[in-house]
Formats: structure tokens, C-alpha cells, sequence
């Protein structure tokens, strides 16, 4: 099963490595493809729909489909030719595609495209250019008017092509604002679509032609921006480094001197302990649903590990913008590699814990994420089903990632949670377990699970805001984010901002005699979610223009899983980090 892991991640190198080694050389005259992909209003990135949905011209010859891999597919790329007719340097002025005979139903959907913002995106050589379907100009009104609109539709597309020697290096593409055509009230037209072409030559090398699509996320005020972020990042490691080292190491050192002074047991038996000290008989008592709690530690660590080997193919350079969704593709084919992670890490938990069913825990592991996302994408896809936009998944590629479930993931995740079971590893908590637990006095509200959740989340939320922003824009916008550096110092410092404010917040929990410890670091872990979760409602009102059902449904849908999956990753640190802090401070005393 390792073997067959091992060359599934092979295969998936090499793949990404092809596609960044697709080289084209053409010959004068030679033909060059331009692939038509999708339309849809510029404010919903997710609302998009074929590209011959609209009435455009249709090549003579027949539409044909680009066959596409799962990343493209599961970005919603649908890629079609075109009757544009583009020959290595050969330049072309006002050459007719075609003359439409639009009536009033083809009319309405170009009405509702212009209205509606439409832009469409189209690929030459691999590279993605964009335009937009027409324009709407304000017309001015007498007083006492309702405001007028006047919808114009283009006609003609120009574009420039750079070559360097025998190959393409970039394309722009403008539209002629002298050729447009009036569509505001018109009941049918007969409209000609034309096309010009411009080929110049370049220097620019070959490797550098995609600089230009990641150009806007090194300008000089945006990496000062991410520095800043940075920054404020490590300020907050730092203040809370300052904070345990001052506060909790001084107590905890007057403590452990407290308990190397006395040398007897009966000394020790006449000293009261107080706090933290007074729960070692509980501290260590396992905690109630067991199952689903090593479930929650195994799917976390897999996420954590998961999202390591993606920073790993980012800081190699294998992801560049526009490159056929290789990194959806690295996120499904990762998911499933790493399965065994969790059902490992699940069923060892469970088994030191003392669990004994280890096939209703491996059950629990594997529907653990999958279910909820399986019935969350069970929606979407009927919602996209019912729009008719490209974001609904064919047939055959949902039938792809159920087979790549069954045959991979659920196998991988049996296979650890075997392994798990038959561990040889024991707990060996520092302190015995007392028979009956011990009874937890009356806390105040600000003790109780939810606060101590919301204040757990907002530091490592607060180190991480400002690069939301941009992380946002790209996912759910037409900006491209490409410093995977710097965004990977930033998920470091968010693990590390983490575990620090969990180990505090777990000390403070026990100093107040509460030792329901196990829980309550996970989701103090995970909380920073909530936070995550608020900001994408923030982000829909305040800072986007995305609008309507079916952008809305993805928008939180897909944002509520992302925020779950990040609750279970952080909730598997924060408890690490307070396991390893309670077994710390309790070696350090006598227990009975």
C-alpha cells in the first residue's frame, strides 16, 4: 500500500513537473490555438458558465473540447475552440469572424451578460487572457428623469502577441471602443464580429513568461504590507513568549522548589497543596467520548501534514498562476496519501487511551471530514446543477474521486488504524489516576468553555489577519497570490501562536482545580476558526461585490469546510502542546 502511495505521489510530480515544462515552438504561418473557457459576471468568480452559452460565433468546423485534467475540472474550466484563426507572425487587421443573426432571445442574454458585468477568459498557448462582453455608460437625464443606461456590445478584439524566436510570450487582448453595438432596446441585429492581430517581438525569455500574471503580488507596497503582517505576527509570538516565560515559568518555578525542599513523605503529606498541584490525581483521567476524540487528534495531524506537503511543492516553485489547477490537484491527491496518517494516529491514540473497538474508531476517522464535505459538495453541485455554471462537477469526475476514495483513502486510513491498534506504546502518565474524580468547584462565566474559546482564537487570528485580506482576493477574486514564502512564515508563526496561548489558557484551566483539560484544548485550539469563519462574512459585505444565491451558497459553504478542517488541524496542536505541558509540570512534582 506504501508502494502504491509512493508512486501515486510520483506520478503527481511528474505531472506538475510537465506542466511546467510544456515548451511550444511553431514555424511561421503555423496555426495557434485559442481556447475559449468560460463567461460569467466579474463579481462572483465562482458563477461562471460555458463559454458558447452566449451567442458568440461557433467555429465552422465543430466545437471540440479540450480534454482537461481534475485540478482544471475542479476549478470549473471548461475549454472549447474558437473560429479566431491565429498564424505565428502573421498580423491581421478587421478580419471577420462572423455575422450574427441575433434575435430577441439572443439579445436578452447579451442584455443580461453587459448588465451583469460579464468577462470572458480565453487561452493562447497556455496563457490566459481576459475581456470584457460590452459596457454600460450612464446616459444623462432631464431633471425629474429616472436615470438612463445604455448597453453597448463588443464587436471586435484585438490581440497583441509577443514572440520571442519560435515561441509566444505574452498576449494582451483590448477591446475597440469605436466598434460597438447598441443592444438597449433592440428586438434583433445583425452584428459583425471581427478580429485584429499584432505580433511583436520580445526579449523576454521563455521561462519568464508567466512573471507577468505574479507581478502584482511583489509590487513594493504589497510586500511591505506582508512585512508588516510579519511582523505583527512575530511581535504577538514574542509578547507571548514574554508572557509564559514571566508569568507561568515564575509560578511554576516557585512550585517545583516548593517540592525539591521537601524530602520525606511526611513532610509532603503536610504540605496543602493548592491549584494546579491540588488535581494530579485527575489531571490524567481520559476524557469522555473517546473515540470521537482521537478521531478529531488523527484528522487533525493528517490536515497539519498535509498542508506541510503543500508548502513543500510551493517553496519548490511548483505552483505558478493559471498552471491547470495543480494545486487542487495536489490537495486531492495529498488527502488521500496521507490517510493513513490519521487512521494511525487515531487508533494509537485510542488504544494507549484504552479503547477497544478499533474498527468503529477507524469508521469515525474516515467520515470524520469526508462526510460533512461530502454532503456540503452533495448541495453545492445541485446548486450548480441548477444554475448550469461550470463549478457543477461532471459525472464522470465525481466518479474519479469516489474511486480515488475507495481505493486509496478509506484503504490507507484501515491500513494506519491497523497499525495503530497494535502499537506497543503506553501512556505512563507521571501521576495515578484516582478512582472517583474529583469535584470541579463553581467557576465563573468567563471560566466556562466558551469564553476561554473566543480568547484562545483571537491572538492567532490577529497574527494572520492581515494576510487573509490576500489570501481572499485570490480565492474568491481575480488577484493572484504567489509569496508562498512569506505565507508560509505566517502558518508557522500561527501554529506556534497556537500552542502557546492553549498551554496558558490549559495552566489556568488547572490552577482553578478544573481538570477537564483533554476537550477543552482542542477546541480552544481550534477556535481561531470562528474567527476565520466571522472574517469571511466581513469579507462578503465590506470588502467584495459578490452577490446572489448561487455565489453565496459556495462562498460559505466551501469557507465553513476550509474552517473546519482548520478547527480539527489546530485543535490536534493545541491539545499536542498542552499534553506535552501538563506531562511536563507534573514530572516535576511528587505525586501519590
Amino acid at each position: 500500500m506504501a508502494r502504491r502511495g509512493l508512486l501515486a505521489l510520483a506520478l503527481l510530480l511528474c505531472s506538475l513537473g510537465c506542466a511546467l515544462g510544456k515548451d511550444r515552438k511553431y514555424k511561421p504561418g503555423q496555426e495557434v490555438s485559442i481556447w475559449a473557457n468560460k463567461v460569467g459576471p466579474f463579481a462572483n468568480p465562482t458563477e461562471t458558465y460555458q463559454y458558447f452559452n452566449l451567442p458568440f460565433c461557433h467555429p465552422k468546423e465543430g466545437k471540440e473540447y479540450k480534454p482537461e485534467g481534475l485540478g482544471e475540472v475542479l476549478e470549473g474550466d471548461r475549454l472549447v475552440s474558437t473560429p479566431y484563426k491565429l498564424k505565428f507572425k502573421e498580423n491581421k487587421e478587421n478580419a471577420v469572424l462572423c455575422t450574427q443573426h441575433l434575435g430577441s432571445d439572443d439579445l436578452d442574454q447579451f442584455r443580461d451578460a453587459v448588465a451583469e458585468d460579464y468577462y470572458f477568459q480565453m487561452f493562447i498557448d497556455g496563457l490566459p487572457i481576459w475581456g470584457f462582453i460590452g459596457k454600460v455608460e450612464k446616459l444623462p437625464s432631464k431633471e425629474g428623469e429616472e436615470e438612463r443606461e445604455k448597453l453597448s456590445l463588443f464587436t471586435h478584439i484585438h490581440f497583441d502577441v509577443l514572440y520571442n524566436k519560435d515561441r509566444v510570450i505574452q498576449v494582451d487582448i483590448s477591446t475597440d471602443p469605436s466598434k460597438t453595438v447598441d443592444i438597449t432596446t433592440a428586438d434583433k441585429a445583425d452584428v459583425d464580429f471581427t478580429y485584429s492581430v499584432s505580433w511583436k517581438e520580445t526579449d523576454i525569455p521563455y521561462d519568464r513568461r508567466m512573471d507577468k500574471y505574479a507581478r502584482y503580488s511583489f509590487l513594493p507596497q504589497h510586500l511591505e504590507i506582508h512585512w508588516f503582517s510579519i511582523v505583527n505576527s512575530c511581535v504577538t509570538v514574542l509578547l507571548l513568549t514574554g508572557f509564559l516565560a514571566t508569568i507561568l515559568m515564575r509560578v511554576l518555578k516557585n512550585d517545583f522548589i516548593k517540592y525539591a525542599n521537601v524530602r520525606d513523605d511526611e513532610a509532603l503529606e503536610d504540605t496543602e497543596e493548592t491549584g494546579w498541584k491540588l488535581v494530579h490525581g485527575d489531571v490524567f483521567r481520559f476524557p469522555p467520548n473517546l473515540n470521537l476524540f482521537c478521531a478529531v487528534v488523527g484528522t487533525g495531524t493528517q490536515i497539519l501534514v498535509m498542508a506541510l506537503m503543500i508548502f513543500a511543492l510551493s517553496l519548490l516553485g511548483t505552483y505558478y498562476p493559471y498552471n491547470g489547477g495543480a494545486m487542487l490537484t495536489s490537495v486531492v491527491v495529498f488527502y488521500a496519501l496521507t490517510a493513513g496518517i490519521a487512521g494511525y494516529v487515531s487508533a494509537a491514540l485510542y488504544k494507549i487511551m484504552g479503547g477497544t473497538n478499533w474498527v468503529r474508531n477507524v469508521l469515525t476517522t474516515t467520515m470524520l471530514f469526508c462526510g460533512p464535505l461530502l454532503a456540503m459538495f452533495s448541495y453545492l453541485n445541485s446548486v450548480a446543477w441548477a444554475y448550469g455554471t461550470t463549478a457543477a462537477l461532471p459525472f464522470g469526475t465525481i466518479v474519479i474521486i469516489v474511486i480515488i476514495w475507495a481505493l486509496v483513502t478509506f484503504p490507507l486510513t484501515v491500513v494506519g488504524g491497523i497499525m495503530g491498534k497494535n502499537t506497543k506504546a503506553e501512556f505512563n502518565a507521571p501521576c495515578r489516576t484516582t478512582k472517583y474524580p474529583r469535584e470541579i468547584p463553581p467557576l465563573p462565566w468567563y471560566r466556562q468553555t466558551v469564553p476561554q474559546m473566543l480568547m484562545a482564537g483571537f491572538l492567532p487570528f490577529s497574527a494572520i489577519y492581515i494576510e487573509l485580506y490576500y489570501i481572499f482576493a485570490s480565492v474568491w477574486g481575480h488577484k493572484v497570490y504567489t509569496i508562498y514564502s512569506i505565507l508560509f512564515i505566517v502558518f508557522i508563526i500561527l501554529i506556534i501562536v497556537t500552542a502557546f496561548i492553549t498551554i496558558a489558557l490549559t495552566y489556568f484551566q488547572l490552577a482553578v482545580e478544573d481538570h477537564r483539560w483533554w476537550w477543552r484544548s482542542i477546541m480552544c485550539g481550534g477556535s481561531t476558526a470562528l474567527f476565520i469563519y466571522a472574517y469571511c462574512f466581513y469579507y462578503w459585505y465590506a470588502r467584495s461585490d459578490m452577490n446572489g444565491l448561487m455565489q453565496a451558497s459556495f462562498y460559505f459553504g466551501y469557507m465553513l469546510m476550509v474552517c473546519y478542517g482548520f478547527f480539527l488541524m489546530l485543535g490536534s496542536v493545541g491539545f499536542r502542546a498542552s499534553l506535552a505541558f501538563v506531562r511536563h509540570i507534573y514530572k516535576a512534582i511528587k505525586c501519590e
